[in-house]
């Protein structure tokens, strides 16, 4: 049996995967209490019980983010010992996180969230900066294994490693889906294997 805070705990969490769910349905201009209420099939006022306004519940949305992104981390660590796999693992579980949530993609290109919103901006910053920075602890144990070359920075790999996704994401945003963004990953991720390379 849940505990109450348990309880309002989860509560939170299905709200900011409603809100996400906005996002990707109506976009930014149209995220509202209301909607995000209208979604859950609850009253508005059942919200204002575990956030006081829509800027926590994008607080929360970040967080959400935030714990899907360590959670695919993990993953990718539990499926191989090779730092090559656990790379491979980890791009095929964030193309399927965008790709099931096309709320995220239209979050991070917000300037109507980020506008409005003191410090939004710098915790995305913050959660993709540690993001990458597990990105770049995989890199440097294959460098430390041999299975990657150790005469490029790690950090810099690792940004280059995100660059696989983020800008297949922005096409397939703007496309509207049509830009197949799993396909150009696996495409991609052949290149990243041959510059990763030991030399």
């Amino acid at each position: 049996m849940l505990t109450l805070k348990q309880t309002t705990a989860v509560r939170r969490k299905q709200i900011a995967q409603a809100a996400l769910d906005v996002l990707a349905e109506l976009g930014p201009a149209e995220l509202s209490m209301a909607r995000i209420a209208d979604r859950m099939g609850l009253a508005p006022s059942a919200m204002y019980r575990h956030f006081p306004g829509k800027d926590e519940i994008l607080d929360a949305v970040i967080d959400l983010i935030g714990s899907r992104l360590e959670a695919n981390v993990s993953e990718a660590l539990s499926a191989s010992d090779h730092p090559l796999s656990r790379l491979e693992s980890l791009l095929q579980n964030h193309v399927a996180l965008v790709r099931e949530n096309s709320g995220i993609p239209r979050l991070l290109f917000s300037g109507e969230v980020f506008c409005g919103s003191e410090g939004k901006g710098t915790r995305l910053f913050r959660l993709i900066n540690g993001y990458l920075a597990r990105v770049a602890e995989i890199i440097r144990e294959g460098q430390r294994a041999g299975s990657i070359r150790d005469d490029v920075d790690a950090p810099t790999l690792a940004v280059h490693f995100l660059g696989i996704v983020q800008p297949a994401v922005i096409l397939g945003h703007l496309s509207d889906g049509r830009f197949d963004v799993a396909r150009h990953a696996k495409r991609a991720w052949r290149l990243f294997v041959e510059t990763a390379a030991p030399r």
